[in-house]
């Protein structure tokens, strides 16, 4: 095996990184991002701002953000510490997969990442205390370009595998789609 394999998910664009983790008495070691690897899959991937967050109560819920155009976003979210359940939900306009959603469980040491491409909306709930995330951004943040989805959106319906907590006011105040929403233009 390579020091990263990509596999595509069942929304075109969102793929789950395999890094390859080197165990032995020590510890462990593990390549989380390598830009030549990712264009070599034809995922180019340049590195603009890196954030990490810590969720210190199991059930809370973060999302689910995204950025409007010139300032979409591609994401590289692994876990550090705990585990989530992390959430992407295609808003591309035109996308045959707009407002789906995928999730995959993220737990750190399991060598797994999520990589999102511009148009996807990101959340996560914590699926454990103290869920520790690094998140590799291909945009700076702008806060005048940001756009969010209510996590409990009947028309997403993502099935979250924990009651609620925590939900910031900014993320509870995130409106219902409603026909107007058309999604982000690329």
């Amino acid at each position: 095996m390579s020091e990263l394999q990509l596999s595509e998910l069942p929304l075109p664009g969102l793929f789950v990184l395999q890094h390859r983790v080197h165990q032995d008495e020590r510890g462990r070691f593990a390549r989380l991002y390598c830009e030549g690897s990712l264009q070599l899959f034809g995922q180019p991937f340049h590195v603009r701002q890196i954030n990490q967050s810590l969720t210190r109560e199991r059930g809370t819920v973060r999302g689910l953000h995204f950025q409007y155009p010139p300032h979409a976003e591609s994401k590289l979210i692994s876990c550090m510490r705990g585990a989530v359940w992390d959430v992407a939900v295609d808003v591309r306009q035109g996308s045959s997969t707009f407002l789906h959603w995928h999730a995959e469980r993220l737990e750190a040491g399991d060598g797994r990442s999520l990589l999102l491409p511009p148009g996807f909306a990101h959340g996560f709930q914590a699926l454990s205390d103290d869920a520790e995330l690094l998140y590799l951004h291909s945009a700076d943040y702008t806060p005048g370009h940001e756009g969010g989805l209510s996590v409990s959106d009947p028309r997403l319906a993502i099935d979250w595998p924990l009651p609620f907590k925590n939900l910031s006011a900014r993320d509870a105040g995130h409106p219902l789609l409603d026909e107007s929403f058309q999604g982000v233009q690329l």
